[in-house]
């Protein structure tokens, strides 16, 4: 195998291809979370505290970035609302 095709990431299929890839510049990695702790689609994560994923996601996932809580926070948000503000869709609008 050539050098280059060594360091390619292996990509995430089923997290890429997973409901959560719908709410806007949501990271793979995060949807890769979401379904580790049990998740599958979008609707499950209405009325969830997103510290709370974030302390479920931190059990499986002990490295996890410290930009994983805003972008929880915007998928709940996403979740929650059926025309999101724009402005809101944007994980830098939930730091804290």
């Amino acid at each position: 195998m050539p050098p280059s095709e060594e360091r390619k990431k292996k990509v995430d299929t089923e997290a890429l291809h997973s409901s959560f890839m719908r709410i806007p510049r949501m990271k793979v990695e995060v949807a890769r979370y979401l379904l580790d702790v049990g998740y599958q689609d979008i609707f499950e994560l209405e009325g969830r505290s997103p510290e709370t994923l974030h302390e479920d996601v931190k059990r499986h996932h002990p490295d996890l970035r410290p930009d994983t809580l805003q972008y929880l926070r915007m998928a709940v948000y996403c979740a929650e609302n059926e025309q999101p503000d724009p402005k809101k869709c944007h994980p830098t609008a939930w730091f804290d």
